[in-house]
């Protein structure tokens, strides 16, 4: 009994919070192409001030075309919540539930690998870059084709040139080693890592947009092709 009402339970919460906030049912398919149309974030959207809209987004993934999304822009646009709202529409589509977007086709996915935030580990006499590492190098030893891997800043915690290079290889072996070759997006402040899009296939560059007018940044949290040259951190720390 406890077993069909648990059932029960969940299915309901499913189907009431799908039609409270105009979920899609998502296709799931054996291929490796993950393509969310109009994908929203599903805690994001629910808490926004009243008349404000989230923005919703597109995100293509496969093996073949579009493996790597590299995406740069200014702090506070909404790379980490792009990131986020494309790992949990992979999640809710797998276990079930209907979608936050207009339309979702997902590829199988064996695991989801996220690289996000920053946190040191005192009591194990870990820096916050060495828990960057040890998080980047469980990644690289578990991932797979069917993989789907979230770095939402990597090498920040250290020197620029270090931070670059070892961002560099990571998206390279990502790229290049058979085994691995998983569906990843990147959001990064190193704006030299777009010089990637040139000498590997499937990597693009993109960016999320923001207008500069009066000295003053407007966010408008769209996805478009092509990468930034400009983080805007003066600016964002002026705001705060």
């Amino acid at each position: 009994n406890a077993n069909v009402i648990a059932r029960m339970d969940c299915l309901l919460s499913f189907a009431k919070t799908a039609e409270e906030n105009r979920y899609v049912r998502p296709i799931i398919s054996t291929d490796d192409g993950i393509d969310i149309r109009q994908g929203r974030h599903p805690v994001i959207e629910t808490q926004l001030p009243i008349g404000e809209r989230y923005i919703p987004n597109d995100v293509e993934l496969d093996t073949e075309k579009q493996q790597i999304m590299m995406i740069t822009g200014p702090n506070m646009a909404g790379k980490s919540a792009l990131l986020r709202q494309t790992a949990l529409i992979v999640l809710l589509s797998q276990v079930g539930c209907f979608v936050p977007a207009e339309s979702a086709k997902i590829g199988l996915v064996d695991k989801i690998f996220t690289r996000v935030g920053a946190s040191d580990n005192i009591s194990l006499g870990e820096s916050t870059f060495m828990v960057e590492m040890t998080e980047a190098s469980n990644i690289i030893n578990n991932v797979s084709p069917r993989s789907l891997v979230l770095f939402d800043e990597l090498g920040r915690g250290t020197s620029t040139y270090d931070g670059i290079s070892i961002a560099w290889a990571i998206v390279e072996y990502l790229h290049e080693h058979p085994k691995a070759r998983a569906r990843t997006l990147f959001a990064t402040h190193y704006h030299e890592l777009n010089e990637m899009e040139k000498s590997f296939s499937r990597i693009k560059n993109y960016n999320v947009s923001v207008k500069e007018v009066d000295g003053k940044v407007i966010f408008l949290r769209r996805l478009e092709r092509g990468g930034s040259e400009n983080s805007f951190g003066i600016l964002v720390a002026d705001i705060a």
